[in-house]
Formats: C-alpha cells, structure tokens, sequence
C-alpha cells in the first residue's frame, strides 16, 4: 500500500487499513455491535404501561418530545434505556460546572494528572447515578398519577419503574465507556449521534410522502438550506483563531536553542453545542410551568417563547440572548485566559509585541470575547434559520432536526473521522519502524 509520509491519510488509504488491519477492524466492530445493542434495549419495554394511553396523555408535552428525541424514541416507547446517556450527560455538564467553582475539583483535574482524572471519572459515574434515580423516580410518579396510563397504579409500579429505568441508564453509560475504551470515537457521543440519526428514517418517509403531494420545491429549499448549514458548521466548529507566540533562546549545556515560533489556537467556537443546549432547555421551561399551572394568563404569554409564537422577534431576541450568554459562561469555563498566561510564563513564551502577564491575560481575554461572540452569532444563525425556513416553505417533516442536531452530528462525525485518521497514522508509521 503506497502512503503519503507526514501527511493526513488519504480516504482510500483510511478505508484499505479499515478492511485489512485487525486492530482497527475489530474497534469498529466492537463499536457497531454495542450501538446495536442499545438501540435493540430501547424496545424492550417497562412492564404494567398502557402505551397507547401513554402516547395519548403526554402528547405534546415539550419537555417529554425534547427528551424523546434524544433518547432515539425511547420515551415515546418507555423502554428501559428511556433516560439513555441522558443522565451521564447532565452529570458531566455538572462536574464541569462545579469543577470551575471548587478549588478541590480544579487541583484534581490540574494537578493529580491520570488519577485525578480517574477520581473525576468516578465522580461523575455517582453523579449521574443520583441523577437517573432523580429523573425516574419523578418520571415513574408523573406517570402513575396519569389516568388509565398504567394497569396498576401505586408504590410497587413505582419502585420497579425507577429500578428498571435506573439500570438501564447505568448500562448504557457502562456501554458509552466501555466504546470509548475498546472501540472507535467517544462513547457518550456516538449513543446521542445514533439516537439522533434513528429519527432520520421517519423523517425522509414523511419528506418523499410531501414531494408525492407536489411540494417539491419547498423541499429542494430546505435541502439546500441544511446542506449550506453542514458545510457552514464544518468551518466554524474546525476554525481557530492563531496567536503567534515565540520561545526565548536557551542553552542547554554548551548548545545554543534558537528562538523558536509557535501559535496559541483559540476556537471560535468553544463552547461546541453546549450554549444552543441550555438555551433550548431554558425555552422548555416557561411551557412546562405553564403546563402544570395551566392559566391562561401564563399559557398565552409561554406561548411567546415557542417558535410558533404569535410576536416571532420576541421568541428570536429572548433565543439569541440566551445562546449568547450561554456561550460566554460556557467560553469562561472551558478556557481561562489566566492559566494560559501563567503557562506561557513557565514555558518561556510570549506573544509578539504584548508583556507576560497581566497585559498577555487581557489580551487573550480581549480575542476570546470578540471569538465567543462571532461564534453566538454563528449559533444563533445555525438555530433559527432551519426553523424560519421550514415554515416558509411548510416542510416540517425535519422539525426535530434543528440546530443541536446537527452541530451534534457533524462534530460527533469529525471526531470520529480524526480518531480512525489518528490509528491509520500510528498504523503508517508502525509500518515504517518495521521496515
């Protein structure tokens, strides 16, 4: 096999050390397998539920449609992998939030190294198992007190709801880490991408049902408009912004190091999907008090919050500010101009034309907030333009295929992708050393 040395590897490359090295071979295999499983759970149901009473009682409920759809339909059919990797998400977003408050975290995570790591890891796994025991006791008690949804109503329905659904949710994070240790891409990751792509046959049948009824052209705009957005954040989640840096000259025994160049990458977008997240979450909020409430004086104003709101700026302004503050708080967490100027500090680097310390802090500050911002602006613009567009046209056979699910899918791609090009590497060069 003829390689390009020192460069990306090429797709025919990648794909003849998919078919003929064992190691990656069986990682892929071992990933598939797993996937299957999990999907397969999904339809093994909680016993004593009347499913069609269920489906009748909560439709519409927005919290239980956000919730579905990344559970890859499991709410909707009440298996026992309904929470998913739900859990062990809500328990990562957590750790990383208390991780940035607790000084205790923070040396863990900086100063311990693989065993702080390790403690954080193990952490986390308590976490979401507090957490899934959380969400399916009040998902259990919600749906005991719903009439004619279960056969047998009372505490023995409960207890055993919330064991299935809580081992099931362990089972699926124990099958999200065991693909990140044995097999291709990361875990957690891939269980949300093939929920999200479990959806996507649905979605086509409804769409070629559409294009049967004449409403093609609206359905090649649409088409255009999410293969534009594709490639838009493809640009965007890959697009760094590089500060030069130098290194002072040393000498190390009678040898004199020449000043040295580098750069410093800041991602325009840090905060990855997380902003869009939490905005949306904060959206689902006002219609699920407004549900449990149930004022009219409450419903109606909810109701300017929903995308199909009567004043559409006030849902757009209320949606933007919420992407844009949330990519500024989730920025400060996950980069600390602070640290990175203290790091410079000890590796002997500077950045051209600014004085370490202080001046290189606000600096780095001054590139991260203009960065953030482009970036919540991009966010902003990936999360309304597919939804304006479905209703301009009338294609709503995609309304669950939104701006989450696709920066989802595409960056779940991407860190796939280089993962298997980081293997056919190691591949190449282990190649070499035995020549």
């Amino acid at each position: 096999m003829v390689v390009s040395r020192g460069k990306t590897p090429t797709a025919q490359e990648t794909f003849m050390q998919m078919a003929q090295a064992a190691g990656l071979r069986g990682r892929i295999f071992v990933t598939i397998g797993l996937l299957i499983l999990v999907r397969l759970g999904i339809f093994l149901p909680v016993p004593g539920i009347d499913r069609k009473a269920f489906q009748t009682a909560f439709a519409g409920n927005p919290v239980f449609s956000f919730l579905d759809y990344f559970s890859g339909g499991g709410f909707s059919a009440l298996g026992i992998f309904a929470l998913g990797i739900i859990p062990f998400i809500n328990a990562s977003i957590i750790l990383q939030l208390l991780t940035a408050a607790l000084p205790s975290l923070e040396r863990l995570q900086k100063d311990e190294g693989e065993a702080g790591r390790r403690k954080i890891s193990q952490i986390t796994r308590y976490v979401a198992l507090g957490w899934a025991i959380i969400q399916s006791t009040g998902l259990a008690v919600l749906i005991n007190n719903a009439q004619g949804v279960v056969y047998k109503p009372g505490l023995p329905f409960i207890a055993q709801m919330i064991v299935a659904l809580t081992a099931g949710s362990m089972f699926v994070m124990w099958v999200g880490e065991l693909i990140t240790e044995r097999g291709v891409g990361n875990g957690a990751s891939l269980l949300i991408f093939l929920s999200i792509v479990s959806g996507l046959p649905t979605s086509i049948s409804s769409t070629l049902d559409l294009a049967q009824k004449g409403k093609v052209s609206g359905i090649i705009t649409l088409m255009a408009v999410f293969l534009a957005m594709i490639v838009c954040i493809v640009f965007v989640q890959e697009g760094t912004r590089r500060i030069p840096i130098v290194y002072a000259r040393r000498q190390v025994g009678r040898r004199l190091y020449q000043e040295q160049k580098s750069y410093l990458p800041l991602r325009l977008n840090s905060g990855g999907v997380m902003p869009i997240i939490f905005a949306s979450a904060m959206l689902i909020i006002p219609a699920t008090v407004a549900g449990w409430i149930k004022n009219p004086k409450v419903i109606e104003y909810a109701g300017y919050l929903s995308p199909n709101s009567p004043l559409p700026w006030v849902y757009v302004i209320f949606y933007l500010s919420m992407i844009i503050f949330f990519s500024y708080f989730y920025s400060s967490l996950v980069v600390n101009p602070i640290d990175m100027s203290q790091n410079l500090k000890k590796m002997g680097a500077s950045i051209p034309g600014i004085r370490p310390g202080r001046a290189t802090t606000e600096y780095v500050e001054r590139v991260l907030n203009r960065l953030t911002l482009l970036g919540a602006v991009f966010l902003g613009a990936v999360a309304l333009i597919p939804t304006a567009v479905e209703q301009a046209v009338n294609v709503r056979t995609f309304a669950g295929l939104g701006a989450t699910s696709l920066l989802i899918l595409v960056g779940v791609a991407i860190d796939t992708a280089k993962q298997i090009q980081t293997y056919v590497i190691s591949q190449r060069y282990e190649g070499m050393v035995k020549q």
